[in-house]
């Protein structure tokens, strides 16, 4: 991120190339400390030792949801909605679901449950009175609809999330999302593709992210861990809640000076940074962990109607239908 002497911020974005903001509210909630504070908060969670490579933060698709507002005609409330949309991301993101009794598994719902308090509690709502926009209006998911949209659609969100991840794992590259982007427009605040067989593409693209990085094997393992070292710590008195809003690296830092002398969580420890072999077992495992599933159902653009895919390749329905149930594993650790 660069400033110049007009008080632009620039970014050179992993997805979306070199883009400038130059709205003043947005500049200022991306120096506060909340919006900070998610440069050190991975997106996936603990992902790195199970791929490598892959690292990026909650920050950066934070700033590129907004963008991704702004370029699509977004108004400049909803381009603040979805700059702040992940300021209550607890340390580790969604693996706190699986640390907390509040947490869970099957909709990783807990930042969503604390965002309003997160938000209050925070130097946001100041900042929003200084240009005349009050945080309570952002409270209500329902008025951003470009933002956020239930599944199976198609929304800011979930675009970027999943083109940030195809790039970070090197799957797809910016032609690619070129490509996707270029053949997508709004109608009626919906994201809809321009034909049925681009809407195809990213939906069996989505379809393969969900498959192998947000609900496969690797992500069940690292979800139980890190949830598994987290309940620990908290129970041992290593950390405490407030901790888990703070950063990755605070957290770890507080729980790492334990490890010698804990075998337990040195166990956990090294589940977590994938250094123990892992099987999904039915018949003898030692956790039962379940994930989020995801997948869309895009709209598109069928002749001059607008349709779900769906409805224009019937054979998506089963897709959709399948890919919506949670996805469960039998971990046998053997270590």
């Amino acid at each position: 991120m660069e400033q110049n002497q007009a008080s632009l911020m620039f970014f050179n974005d992993s997805v979306y190339g070199t883009f400038a903001i130059e709205e003043p509210v947005l500049r200022e909630l991306i120096e506060s400390e909340s919006l900070e504070r998610l440069k050190d908060i991975s997106m996936a969670g603990y992902a790195e030792p199970f791929f490598p490579g892959s690292y990026h933060s909650r920050f950066e698709h934070s700033i590129g949801v907004c963008y991704l507002l702004s370029k699509f005609g977004a108004s400049l409330e909803e381009q603040i909605a979805g700059l702040i949309h992940d300021i209550s991301h607890t340390a580790f993101s969604h693996c706190v679901d699986y640390a907390l009794s509040e947490g869970s598994e099957t909709h990783h719902t807990f930042q969503d449950d604390v965002f309003e308090t997160f938000v209050t509690q925070s130097t946001i709502p100041q900042i929003l009175q200084r240009y005349q926009f009050e945080s309570e209006a952002l409270f209500d998911e329902s008025r951003f609809r470009m933002l956020e949209q239930p599944l199976p659609s198609l929304c800011a969100d979930r675009i970027d999330y999943v083109l940030r991840a195809g790039i970070h794992h090197g799957v797809i590259d910016r032609a690619t999302v070129r490509e996707f982007l270029d053949r997508l427009c709004i109608i009626e605040k919906q994201w809809v593709f321009t034909n049925s067989q681009i809407a195809r593409q990213f939906a069996e693209f989505f379809r393969y992210a969900n498959d192998k990085y947000y609900s496969g094997l690797e992500s069940a393992i690292m979800c139980r861990s890190v949830g598994d070292l987290l309940k620990y710590s908290l129970r041992r008195s290593y950390i405490n809640r407030a901790d888990l809003f703070q950063t990755d690296r605070q957290v770890l830092a507080k729980i790492i000076p334990h490890l010698k002398e804990d075998s337990r969580l040195w166990k956990f420890w090294r589940q977590m940074n994938n250094q123990i072999e892992v099987e999904n077992n039915p018949q003898s495992f030692d956790a039962i962990v379940t994930c989020k599933s995801r997948v869309v159902d895009p709209l598109c653009l069928v002749g001059k109607q607008v349709k779900r895919l769906s409805e224009d390749l019937p054979d998506w329905q089963e897709v959709v239908v399948n890919d919506s149930k949670p996805k469960t594993y039998h971990l046998k650790f053997q270590d």
